[in-house]
């Protein structure tokens, strides 16, 4: 069948992204046709289109929809036609299409009490909140955690799950505007990286202490205060580079800053294995059930639109989670 997708052929600007049209083999062994509903929109789509992260090419974009099943291939189980679904990850890119195949295995039911719109907004961010609160560094009640871009999806998403689990939420965000919005969604602090020295303010809040852990999706530009912001054998969690890849950590700077530790996490390996992947969605589901988790949806773009959806992403005009629709 002929479906639309949005390709490009070499990595460069939001230019490169072109929508064609292709031919769709019917589902193999294992696998669905999903017609997609409402597709997500994350930074890591633009760290592939330009190239940051290698991939081969002429290639497809997008790890993350909400759609329906139209079609099912040989060894199918748990799925059938008409079913609601949405997926995080795959074998390769191509979220960005009107239709696609996928495994049966990496694919998830999608729960009645959310709205496609809402699944392909905030899954991969929710799961990606679920691993880095709940695994890479187990939160608990009563502490202090630092979150840079508080006012972005997996940011506003963070606050509300920190606020759950009784945690002193403290935000980066740039410009009063976000400032609010970070407040709304759970952040007991606030700092504006424009108008504030970041470490300064998160040693005030904390009596001198700093924080036990800290997320940061900024990379360069934030490396340096994210350092100073830890306590005494804190966490430095780096899971993004939106400002270029942090500098390399030398071992003595984390012994002479205080017993520091330094991870570089992804949600690839923490939902690698297909149990993990479904306890991380079901964690998400819950807290959503339960009127814990909402998600903002602040633009919304049709998949032509897929190369300025790009432009307003990277130049930081976004705010909350952005989603194609096809």
């Amino acid at each position: 069948m002929n479906i639309q997708a949005v390709r490009f052929h070499n990595p460069g600007e939001p230019s490169v992204l072109q929508l064609e049209e292709l031919d769709l083999p019917e589902p193999s062994a294992n696998e669905v046709r999903i017609r997609h509903t409402a597709i997500g929109l994350n930074y890591q789509d633009v760290y592939a289109r330009s190239g940051q992260y290698p991939v081969p090419t002429p290639s497809g974009l997008g790890t993350e929809a909400a759609g329906v099943v139209e079609a099912i291939g040989p060894q199918v189980t748990d799925f059938k036609p008409g079913d609601r679904v949405c997926y995080i990850s795959g074998p390769v890119l191509g979220a960005y299409a009107t239709h696609r195949n996928y495994p049966a295995e990496r694919l998830l039911h999608a729960p009645a009490h959310t709205s496609d719109e809402q699944l392909a907004a905030m899954m991969l961010k929710a799961m990606t909140v679920e691993y880095l609160m709940r695994r890479c560094y187990t939160v608990q009640a009563g502490q202090y955690v630092l979150m840079h871009a508080a006012a972005g999806g997996v940011g506003l998403l963070a606050g509300q799950w920190g606020r759950h689990l009784g945690a002193h939420m403290i935000g980066v965000v740039a410009g009063p505007d976000k400032a609010a919005l970070a407040r709304a969604n759970g952040y007991e602090h606030v700092i504006d990286r424009l108008t504030e020295d970041v470490a300064a303010r998160v040693k005030d809040i904390t009596g001198g202490v700093g924080v036990p852990v800290v997320y940061d999706s900024v990379g360069k530009n934030s490396f340096e205060q994210s350092l100073a912001s830890l306590a005494l054998r804190g966490l430095f969690v780096s899971f993004g580079t939106t400002t270029g890849a942090p500098p390399p950590v030398a071992a003595a700077t984390l012994q002479k800053m205080g017993s520091l530790y330094f991870t570089r996490p992804t949600l690839v390996t923490y939902t690698a294995a297909t149990e993990d992947l479904r306890a991380s969605a079901a964690a998400v589901f819950d807290l959503r059930a339960r009127g814990l988790l909402d998600v903002s949806i602040n633009q919304r773009y049709a998949l032509a639109d897929a190369a300025r959806a790009h432009a307003d992403l990277a130049a930081g005009r976004t705010s909350g989670s952005s989603i194609l629709l096809p």
